[in-house]
């Protein structure tokens, strides 16, 4: 059974499968815009050397996909507020610690002393806090659709315990409305997407298909693989060519048309819609996920005071428009220069799924 699956792994990763669709994309002949909003996308993208196989005509755009880069800056200094009490430990993903709030980040904070904890999912969060009755464990709740459900499983798994020192700071945000979003914004002009796979895994095929019943645009689902890519990109060219609107399943080996029914029951248990603010992007209504009233005992909000919020601050990085693909990383007057990974001015150059960070360090 391995050797099978590696077969035809192998055969998918091979080349010749691929010629053919390899050259209709460089032969295209018509000015087109293609989106992929997913952050690990535009990094298998460039992983793979695709963006040289292109014709000149065909433009790939990164989208809002990177949950790190589009979480607030006021939502940063919450956290950070948090982490200097005494009596909390935040735990949160390893990338986001660096991510720069409007005077710190919680990396800062961590090496003046505060307990600030790198983990890899919500459930480890809640075995510190098993181990921590004396402490209020915080975890860092961002993400889209692909996070939600196990941030809703630690949430079911605190309430069976009657864990009352467990509890979230809550920015979880849904693909679809931002999706939306892009496509009224004439700035963009895009004329097709490759969706998101992780989210669709969750959320289905069928959560995209207003792209084209209700926008007559081109979207294809895809995953990961370089032959993902390359196929998803000759789907949209010939849709594109052909007058053709829909949303083509290209990922059906994991992606269904109703996404996984268990892990979409478990967030409408926890979570409801509702507006959400997007880091660059400004309100975007119906775009985010609360915390619905039954679970409010599970919301870091309830349970502490903030001092008053500043306002978002005005960073002369170009992340907002770099999100919305008005602008490439390259564009950015401090890219590559004041902004590098080491020292980041914005979130798109901290996480390994923001757009700066991915072309810089595929620049050469």
């Amino acid at each position: 059974m391995v050797k099978k699956i590696m077969d035809y792994y192998n055969k998918f990763r091979g080349m010749d499968l691929l010629k053919e669709m390899l050259n209709q994309i460089r032969n295209f002949d018509k000015e087109v815009k293609i989106m992929e909003v997913c952050g690990t996308h535009t990094r298998a993208i460039f992983a793979g050397g695709i963006p040289k196989l292109l014709s000149d005509h065909i433009t790939l755009i990164s989208g809002p996909g990177c949950p790190i880069c589009v979480t607030t800056q006021i939502y940063i200094d919450k956290a950070i507020e948090l982490a200097k009490k005494s009596n909390v430990i935040i735990t949160s993903f390893a990338d986001f610690i660096k991510v720069p709030g409007n005077n710190s980040s919680l990396q800062q904070i961590k090496a003046l002393g505060g307990d600030v904890r790198v983990v890899h999912s919500p459930i480890s969060a809640l075995k510190i806090a098993q181990k921590n009755y004396d402490k209020e464990v915080i975890f860092l709740a961002i993400g889209f659709e692909t996070t939600a459900p196990i941030i809703a499983l630690s949430l079911k798994e605190a309430d069976r315990l009657k864990l009352d020192n467990y509890s979230i700071l809550l920015s979880l945000k849904t693909m679809p409305a931002i999706i939306e979003k892009l496509i009224l914004d004439l700035e963009s002009e895009i004329d097709g997407f490759i969706c998101p796979g992780h989210v669709s895994t969750i959320i289905g095929s069928q959560a995209f298909n207003f792209i084209a019943d209700n926008y007559n645009l081109a979207a294809v689902i895809a995953g990961f693989e370089r032959g993902d890519i390359i196929m998803a990109l000759a789907r949209i060219l010939k849709m594109v060519k052909e007058g053709i609107t829909t949303v083509d399943n290209l990922y059906s080996r994991v992606v269904k048309a109703k996404g996984n029914l268990k892990a979409i029951a478990i967030m409408n248990d926890f979570f409801e819609v509702k507006d959400s603010t997007w880091r660059g992007l400004g309100l975007v209504r119906n775009s985010g996920l609360g915390l619905k009233e039954k679970y409010q005992n599970f919301n870091a909000e309830n349970k502490f005071k903030f001092k008053e919020v500043p306002q978002e601050k005005k960073f002369f990085c170009s992340c907002g428009d770099v999100l919305t693909g008005k602008k490439r990383p390259p564009d950015c007057q401090l890219f590559a220069k004041d902004c590098t990974p080491l020292n980041p001015q914005g979130p798109c150059m901290v996480s390994e799924e923001g757009s700066c960070n991915i072309y810089y360090e595929y620049r050469r």
